[in-house]
């Protein structure tokens, strides 16, 4: 149970260098990878829907997306690796198809705050679907540590992508109830 648990938070840790990575090189190419972030309703953006969430503005951008996509990627991953891949994939597909569909056509949209959103979505939804007591005890924990976060789907300010965050956040909830769907699925007698 223990070595699957630390199993499962390598992943994470694994994701953050990677973004970490991405970032180097991005820093070493003059920030020229970030033109395959997500730029609403052309043909060349639909890569960055994949592709938006390794990439970032400058290294502070990235510091700034780190602790809590360690934080709350982990909390999903302590659900186990099968949840933790099927929401990100959730959260980036819906979430980027989202705001590739209704976003603001400039800048390009990146980083990995959408998918940040995302498990904080998902993980706050997890509790109304599933009502166990670790999911409610877990939503309680994101709300106190990261309850602030809501903010960040107002648009308050233009360098900020609020429609990532949004849909993110949106894409999330989604996926909590895929997953609660499918937990029901199973629970029911054939």
């Amino acid at each position: 149970m223990v070595a699957q648990i630390k199993s499962n938070l390598l992943i994470v840790l694994g994701v953050v260098v990677l973004l970490w990575a991405v970032a180097f090189g991005n820093l070493l190419t003059g920030h020229r990878l970030n033109t395959w972030g997500i730029l609403p309703r052309t043909l060349s953006g639909l890569r960055g829907i994949p592709l938006s969430p390794f990439l970032h503005a400058n290294l502070s951008h990235l510091l700034v997306n780190t602790v809590p996509f360690l934080v709350l990627g982990g909390l999903v991953a302590l659900q186990g690796r099968r949840a933790f891949l099927s929401v990100s994939l959730i959260v980036i597909l819906c979430g980027g198809i989202a705001l590739w569909l209704f976003g603001r056509t400039a800048p390009y949209h990146i980083g990995a705050s959408g998918l940040i959103f995302g498990y904080f979505g998902y993980l706050v939804a997890r509790a109304w679907y599933d009502r166990s007591l670790p999911s409610i005890l877990i939503a309680l924990a994101t709300l106190f540590l990261y309850g602030g976060l809501i903010w960040g789907v107002l648009p308050t300010t233009t360098y900020i992508s609020w429609e990532g965050h949004l849909f993110g956040l949106l894409a999330g909830v989604l996926s909590a109830r895929i997953q609660g769907q499918s937990a029901g699925a199973k629970n029911q007698p054939i």
